[in-house]
């Protein structure tokens, strides 16, 4: 029987709560999760694509059927080419939904080989976001409920050296 192979893929700049318990439950679902680090030229991240994977691993290193890996290109191409049968994202808002079913229809019409399932938030996840992590970091706030611990002291060091 074919593995059922889910991708994950997001930015992950920093990895928060929201973002484990998204791939958490994906594990649940799907018999491998490919968690998929987005090179986006376009935008400035805070850390390295090596950095954003090392700190996934820190938070994930307890899921047995995770494989972490990045890739810079066409999401669709690379689903196809892992032969992934879903596209897993998470959704906080309906602010969030419009544009990730924008994306869900442009994938499948580029591969209709993969399903994208969207996962709700818990509750508690709804307001977390990589940038308010990143800002209340930057200045000087406590991301203790934000981010897993395993993060945390990277998260608040890379952000303490950064001028406002």
């Amino acid at each position: 029987m074919r593995k059922r192979i889910a991708v994950c893929p997001g930015s992950f700049d920093p990895v928060t709560y929201g973002h484990r318990d998204i791939i958490r439950r994906a594990s649940e679902i799907f018999d491998e999760v490919i968690v998929l680090v987005s090179v986006n030229h376009s935008k400035n991240p805070s850390f390295s694509v090596t950095e954003r994977i090392d700190m996934i691993k820190a938070v994930t290193d307890d899921l047995d059927n995770i494989e972490i890996d990045s890739f810079n290109g066409l999401l669709a191409d690379y689903v196809k080419k892992r032969e992934a049968v879903a596209i897993v994202k998470g959704l906080r808002a309906v602010s969030d939904f419009e544009y990730e079913f924008q994306q869900a229809l442009a994938n499948k019409k580029l591969y209709d080989g993969a399903e994208t399932v969207f996962l709700t938030t818990k509750p508690e996840n709804m307001f977390i976001s990589s940038s308010v992590v990143k800002q209340i970091a930057q200045l000087g706030g406590d991301i203790t409920d934000f981010v897993p611990g395993k993060v945390k002291d990277i998260i608040v060091e890379r952000f303490s050296k950064r001028p406002l």
